[in-house]
């Protein structure tokens, strides 16, 4: 099991009060950035299967474009109906411009 930290994308290119998706070692991550700080969740919703980087970003949920569920993106908590599973988050620092991301297999 890996635990290193991985540069993922410059800060600049993730869009403030949005998400971008972005691959990480083969996996799809979302990053977010709320009032400066970084979140990185996993990128697929645990419902429908849709790329939560398609979805709709407000106060501090991810809507899934497909069934409109929601998910907080600081803890990866379902927050509605019909989602019943949580989504991976992954810790996040910023360092010198890049965002890094704790990734765990």
């Amino acid at each position: 099991m890996s635990n290193n930290w991985i540069d993922t994308i410059n800060i600049e290119e993730v869009p403030e009060d949005d998400v971008i998706g972005v691959n990480v070692n083969g996996h799809q991550i979302a990053l977010y950035k709320v009032d400066d700080e970084v979140f990185a969740t996993d990128n697929v919703c645990t419902h429908g299967q849709a790329l939560l980087s398609d979805g709709f970003l407000e106060d501090g949920e991810i809507e899934c474009p497909l069934h409109q569920g929601r998910f907080c993106i600081k803890s990866g908590k379902a927050m509605n109906e019909p989602l019943t599973e949580d989504i991976k988050t992954y810790e996040t620092k910023i360092e010198e411009g890049q965002v890094f991301l704790k990734f765990r297999e």
